[in-house]
């Protein structure tokens, strides 16, 4: 961290412990009295769902174990109560208890879980605790964190844009939030870690790179358009370690209406991290780790909890490791530290998010195109590694966010967030892999890049519900913008010939070093306005909403600092989802959501050079079936989503271009989680695609499947608690992918894939506190494959090796 930097982080640092001492004397002034007695109208349904209903409307938070609630139902829940009453009628039969940990924090206990000291009993396991954080109005978006679903791997719902929290019964879309604990059981170092639970996902580049972009239902989805807490332009650039966050949640399919404009135009689907808050219990975690070939390091989890009422809250999340990875002469050392601060009142919230991340890799490897007409070669050993031993990546990122929540009455909340971040990055990579021949010969050109990109983001808006008649309208007005300013600069260097079979290591290169210079700025602004209609205690659900985008961006030469181009349009963008509850854990769902991309300036190649293209509208339309067993949750879901494209019309004497093209994406989605029995958990799915070029280039390839999109992909992961070893638990998944083109004219192909991991974690009591051995092995058997046909080259679609068998270990202790 550079001088600049240290002062901005601890500039940003002091002004959020300032924020956070005034806004509780704020608190104070616009708090509302508790009333002794609360009106409910909870049907009957999963203990979970039941506590998590009373928790938002008494103002309560609850702490407990996700297995004290698993397989358990509540009766419904309709009157006015006290909020002990309330708790006492949902537990009534269960064998549960509680106890009052502070005013507003209840803990749920089972039948003997302490002694009168409160002591762990002899032979206890202590289990993870989940902290269910119930706000005093349930238009809350801090602090309103969706329980987990029974199992742990999975939450009970989770943020869906300007609609806030939400069950995942009581969303019209197809989203999955993954906790921290599977973050952690699974020993997850990336976001593309995460996602190889979700069959609509795969990541779009090799593991074994310095960035994990993703794919996500046949469409790529960069990892610029990652969000924090549905902010973007926030979270580091190229790569995030997820070490920090509490939740990461995919949500499948366009969102223009929920995210806005997401920087880089992804439209399959979005990413959300949510990060780790200070629980009522103190936390204090070190994992130490071991990783393939020689990754040492670890993570170190600090949380806490002041105040009378345990108002003010901090979370500190650190990580560190080094040394060499799996794949032949490559190294990576990644550092994270993360502050995560809140301040929780009667009727003020406020949180801030404080980090840096530093991270290099030596020898990085990119995606590897194979020359036009031929045959593509098969994989090579998954350990080979044909990027030079002297390229590298290196990048420091300093970012943050603040968020704010004023409850005006108990019916509307006001909200106000902003964030930011500065990335500096250097880079000397081998830029392109071209395959030449069938015997894997390349041909490798050489590039130094150096990066500067300042993000700033903006989000203000109000939240509240009301009634007309029978009809409950959950309403959300919000104005956001972000702004993002790219400076880079490009020098290349010689070609290098080597092979993908026995790569050839040259001496280091000499390449110009310039200095980044400013390439680009973009603007996107957005209004929006959503309503919520439900009827019949929410068992019909329709969902509207609109919003106004802006998009602006300029370019600019990095050799004379002149503008080069500038554009400015806007778009309206609908959106509808429809709920219907016919029984009590039965949806019936259905959405018609459009996405924008930034529209393209014709080249000066083309006859209608300067010609500035609309945003680029892409629609889904889609209709699904979501059940809630009790312990497990499988959904259907069917969807069409179209993308519109960009076509050159041949001319004499000139080309043009024209926006006329289309790539439609059809899918059938199966997706299962939670517990089969009480020591079974299961995770995963498969999903089917039918993806076509449509009203291509003089029809060319008209009917023609889009490349890089399978017809089938399946995850299926499986734990087990064993009988035979208590506290021992196994875990095994597969992964499977079938076979896909690589060009558009559909001559290229790489075969189908199927990947197997194992891993088991053995968990014990030191003096009353857990320790936790993981081991897990991704690719047990060491297949060697192409992974995905997948770039950001639409014309040439890049290969990705898998990854190789990879080693990982490490041990949580609880202090």
């Amino acid at each position: 961290m550079d001088s600049r930097q240290r002062d901005h982080f601890f500039k940003a640092v002091l002004a959020a412990s300032s924020a956070i001492g005034l806004i509780s004397s704020l608190d104070a002034a616009v708090a509302q009295p508790a009333a002794n007695a609360v009106a409910y109208n909870i049907p009957a349904q999963p203990l979970t769902a039941a506590l998590t209903a009373v928790a938002q409307r008494s103002g309560l938070r609850l702490a407990y174990s996700a297995a004290l609630s698993a397989g358990r139902f509540a009766p419904a829940l309709q009157g006015s109560f006290t909020p002990v009453q309330a708790i006492e009628r949902l537990l009534a039969g269960t064998g549960l208890t509680y106890r009052f940990t502070n005013a507003n924090t209840v803990t749920i206990e089972g039948p003997g879980a302490t002694t009168a000291t409160g002591a762990m009993p002899a032979g206890a396991i202590a289990l993870d605790t989940i902290d269910v954080q119930g706000a005093s109005n349930p238009n809350a978006l801090i602090g309103n964190l969706p329980p987990v679903y029974a199992g742990g791997q999975v939450a009970s719902g989770g943020q869906v844009g300007i609609l806030g929290a939400r069950n995942v019964m009581n969303t019209p879309f197809n989203q999955t939030s993954y906790t921290s604990k599977l973050i952690q059981d699974q020993q997850a170092r990336s976001i593309a870690d995460i996602a190889a639970n979700d069959p609509s996902v795969r990541g779009s580049w090799s593991g074994s790179s310095y960035t994990d972009p993703l794919i996500i239902r046949g469409f790529a989805t960069s990892n610029q358009d990652v969000a924090l807490n549905g902010m973007y332009g926030v979270v580091p650039l190229y790569s995030v370690s997820p070490e920090f966050a509490e939740r990461v949640e995919i949500l499948k399919g366009p969102s223009a209406l929920l995210n806005g404009l997401p920087p880089q135009g992804s439209i399959g689907g979005s990413v959300n991290i949510v990060p780790k808050r200070a629980t009522d219990e103190p936390i204090t975690q070190v994992t130490p780790a071991f990783f393939s070939r020689s990754q040492v390091g670890g993570h170190v989890d600090i949380g806490r909890r002041y105040g009378s009422s345990k108002e003010f809250g901090v979370r500190f999340n650190g990580v560190y490791r080094d040394g060499a990875t799996a794949v032949d002469h490559q190294s990576r050392e990644v550092g994270s530290s993360v502050f995560g601060l809140d301040y929780r009142g009667e009727a003020i919230r406020l949180s801030a998010d404080l980090g840096y991340q530093k991270q290099h890799t030596q020898a990085p490897v990119r995606p590897t195109y194979v020359a036009a007409g031929l045959p593509v070669p098969a994989a090579p050993n998954a350990t080979n590694n044909w990027a030079q031993p002297w390229t590298y990546v290196d990048t420091a990122e300093t970012f943050g966010a603040l968020r704010g929540e004023i409850d005006l009455s108990p019916d509307w909340t006001a909200f106000a967030a902003m964030g930011g971040r500065y990335t500096k990055a250097e880079s000397l990579y081998i830029f392109t892999n071209t395959i030449t021949n069938s015997a894997g010969n390349i041909t490798q050109t050489t590039r130094f890049l150096p990066e500067e990109v300042n993000s700033n983001t903006q989000e203000i808006g109000l939240r509240g519900h009301f009634a007309t008649g029978p009809v409950v309208h959950g309403v959300t007005l919000s104005a956001s913008r972000m702004f993002s300013q790219f400076a880079n600069n490009v020098a290349n260097g010689p070609a290098i010939a080597s092979n993908i079979y026995s790569p050839v290591i040259v001496a280091p290169i000499s390449i110009a070093r310039p200095d980044a210079r400013k390439a680009s700025e973009i603007e996107y602004s957005g209004l929006a306005v959503s309503d919520v209609l439900s009827i019949l205690d929410e068992r019909v659900q329709f969902i509207a909403g609109v919003r106004q985008q802006y998009a602006q961006s300029e370019s600019f030469s990095t050799a004379t600092g002149l503008q080069t181009d500038r554009y400015f349009k806007s778009a309206l963008s609908p959106s509808f989802g429809l709920i219907v509850k016919p029984w009590e854990n039965v949806s019936l769902y259905g959405n018609y959501i459009e996405g924008l991309q930034q529209g393209a300036i014709v080249g000066p190649a083309f006859a209608n050079a300067g010609e500035i293209f609309p945003p680029y509208v892409s629609i889904q339309k889609e209709a699904g079936v979501k059940v809630d067993w009790g312990t497990l949750t499988t959904t259907i879901s069917a969807f069409e989503i179209a993308q519109p494209s960009v076509i050159t019309i041949i001319g004499t004497p000139l080309s043009s271009q024209k926006l006329d093209g289309e790539l439609r994406n059809r899918g059938l989605e199966f997706n299962s989680f939670g517990q089969i029995v009480e020591t079974v958990r299961v995770l995963g799915g498969v999903a089917f695609y039918d993806a076509v070029q449509v009203k291509t280039a003089n029809a060319a390839n008209d009917g023609k499947t889009v490349p890089g999109v399978p017809r089938m992909q399946l995850n299926l992961g499986l734990e087990w608690d064993t009988p035979f070893v208590p506290g021992l638990t196994v875990s095994g998944r597969m992964i499977y992918t079938s076979s896909q083109y690589i060009d558009a004219a559909n001559t290229q192909s790489i075969p189908d894939w199927q990947r197997f991991d194992l891993g088991a974690r053995y968990v014990f009591e030191n003096e009353g506190k857990p320790i936790t051995i993981r081991f897990n092995v991704q690719n047990v058997l060491d297949r060697n494959y192409w992974a995905t046909a997948f770039s950001n080259f639409p014309s040439n679609h890049g290969l990705n090796m898998g990854v190789p068998r990879t080693f990982l270990l490490s041990t949580t202790f609880n202090f």
